[in-house]
């Protein structure tokens, strides 16, 4: 120490800091031997501005490389200092996300506004601070608040010169007020002139809110033309270099999100359209490629904004599990969403709905409806999201169809998700699946004409924008129903394909029913062959399904069904579940 305390001031304190980048871009990083350099720098007692530095350096550290949020949190508090605006705003910044990490917005939301009344002469900082307070308020669902702030962020960019900075938080105001401004802010985007990288950054920005408002609207097949030039333009910014133009203007170095970032989201939004467009495979392809990009990142860098793509993605890849018959390993994933929400108040708060919908869909598929009610009905209290609110209820509608004796609660329900009248919300996929389980409702009745009103109807909309696994429910449904009316000609027209694209997908319940009648077909018209051969198909997907039922119900997660209240449970315990035939899986 003594060699050390020779040094010049400045000389010490870079040397530790240079250590302290070193061990923290080492790989792997080697984030405790950082932590320990830059408190090496509180033993020399610094200057107040290089003391307060330091415990931003730390807190930063801390909260992207840590789980310790409490000395994090502390470090940060003492670098929010006034006399400091450089550090102090970056600290803001943080702390600010550190305090909504942990559910403590109303800590968040005055800090954040405190800053950005002495930040207007720091132009980089203001944009970004109020672009943070907008996002703190869409999350609340406070979109006018929101617009508002955004809208004087625009102005302020105007004012100081920064057009592309005006133009990505008008964008953002603007598509909280959607559809008829698609087009216009597509035309400001195209018809900027500016460094390539913002251009492509704005672009990429543009096309993420296109894509994704034409999937909450269910539009699978309108989406495919942004969806692939958000894919070209993301190749075209992974080759471009940060560095190669530094914009002259503050406000212009604010940046919406991280290219290694985009990259990753421009993956997700790919794994939610191949999911609801029933390219099953695909959309794994595209989860084990986010997923690995995300290991990598995590590595450096601990941004909570990573975790929630990771929960999002295997939310959809858990659905896909299900459908393609890997039960075991889709509540090994619910598990993993689990304990990635225990890490983080605010992700279990913004996702304990979704995690509760997971669980109920998993119960029906391995029979368990008691277990899926319960899970339904709890998912309903905890989401004011009105699309997942619309899912739910779909869905508990059809356990209540499978159960046969909920008539009035199932009444209830289908009465506030009719299609033929106002439907709760405008996604065209919901709506075609509101008519399907009207359809099954009216199958299980015995109204068959009716039944198939209901699904023509599904069919035309699915057809429409190409939702592939409820057109190929639809047409094995249909075909049942003419196989029950002896037409044998019409259902093997319906179950043909249906079977086809069950395969596709692949969707191992379509499969399933669709062997089962193609066996009861081919049987009937004398195609002994083919019967066989139908016969063979079935027994092989209901010994694979079979497996995979009892190999999930051994799991200890399974445990996971009866957990309807609080944080989810940081343990299970090992059970046997219950052994049930194949026909009560169907």
């Amino acid at each position: 120490m003594s060699a050390v305390n020779k040094l010049a001031p400045e000389s010490w304190y870079l040397a530790l800091l240079g250590f302290a980048e070193h061990f923290r871009t080492s790989s792997p990083p080697k984030i405790r031997l950082c932590v320990h350099c830059l408190q090496a720098v509180f033993q020399f007692k610094p200057p107040q501005r290089v003391e307060a530095r330091t415990h931003l350096q730390l807190g930063s550290v801390l909260y992207h490389h840590t789980k310790n949020s409490e000395l994090a949190r502390s470090h940060l508090e003492k670098a929010v200092v006034p006399q400091f605006e450089d550090v102090k705003f970056e600290a803001a910044s943080l702390l600010s996300e550190l305090y909504c990490q942990q559910n403590l917005v109303d800590s968040a939301k005055p800090l954040l506004r405190k800053a950005i009344q002495i930040s207007q002469q720091t132009p980089y900082w203001h944009c970004r601070l109020l672009f943070q307070l907008a996002q703190l308020h869409t999350l609340e669902k406070d979109l006018v608040s929101a617009c508002d702030l955004l809208g004087v962020g625009a102005e302020y960019a105007r004012v100081v010169g920064s057009e592309y900075t005006r133009y990505l938080l008008l964008m953002e105001r603007k598509l909280q007020e959607v559809h008829p401004l698609l087009t216009l802010c597509g035309q400001i985007v195209e018809n900027w002139q500016g460094n390539p990288i913002q251009k492509e950054s704005l672009r990429v920005f543009f096309l993420v809110l296109q894509v994704t408002h034409y999937l909450d609207a269910g539009q699978v097949k309108s989406v495919k033309p942004c969806l692939k030039q958000l894919q070209q333009c993301i190749q075209t910014i992974s080759t471009l270099h940060d560095d190669e133009i530094l914009p002259s203007n503050p406000a212009d170095l604010f940046h919406w999100l991280p290219k290694e970032h985009m990259c990753v989201l421009v993956y997700l939004v790919t794994v939610m359209h191949s999911m609801q467009a029933g390219y099953l495979e695909k959309a794994q392809k595209y989860t084990d490629k986010a997923l690995m990009q995300l290991e990598k990142l995590k590595m450096l860098d601990c941004s909570p904004i990573l975790s929630s793509f990771q929960v999002i993605l295997l939310e959809h890849i858990i659905m896909c599990r299900l459908v393609t018959g890997h039960k075991a390993t889709a509540l090994q994933e619910i598990s993993q969403v689990c304990q990635l929400c225990q890490q983080s108040p605010r992700l279990f708060s913004s996702h304990a709905a979704q995690l509760h919908t997971l669980l109920g869909l998993y119960c029906i598929s391995v029979n368990c409806m008691d277990n899926a009610e319960a899970q339904f009905t709890t998912a309903l209290r905890l989401t004011t999201h009105q699309e997942l609110w619309t899912f739910i209820v779909t869905n508990l509608a059809s356990v209540y169809i499978r159960e046969g004796n909920r008539h009035q609660e199932l009444y209830s329900l289908l009465e506030r998700i009719n299609p033929d009248r106002s439907f709760p919300v405008s996604s065209h996929c919901l709506r075609a699946a509101a008519f399907y389980i009207r359809g099954l409702l009216s199958f299980f009745q015995g109204r068959y004409s009716e039944a198939k009103r209901f699904l023509r109807e599904t069919l035309k909309m699915s057809n429409a924008e190409d939702l592939n696994r409820l057109t190929a429910c639809s047409l094995v449904l249909l075909g049942h129903i003419f196989y029950v009316l002896g037409n044998h000609r019409e259902s093997n027209n319906m179950v043909v394909p249906a079977m086809q694209l069950a395969s596709k997908i692949p969707d191992m319940s379509v499969q399933l029913w669709s062997s089962a009648l193609l066996k009861d077909l081919n049987k009937a018209c004398g195609n002994t062959m083919e019967a066989h051969e139908a016969a063979q198909m079935h027994q092989n997907f209901s010994q694979q399904l079979l497996q995979d039922h009892i190999a999930a119900c051994s799991l200890p997660e399974h445990n996971l069904i009866s957990w309807t209240d609080g944080p989810p449970p940081v343990q299970f315990q090992a059970q046997n579940g219950p052994t049930t035939s194949l026909a009560n899986l169907l």
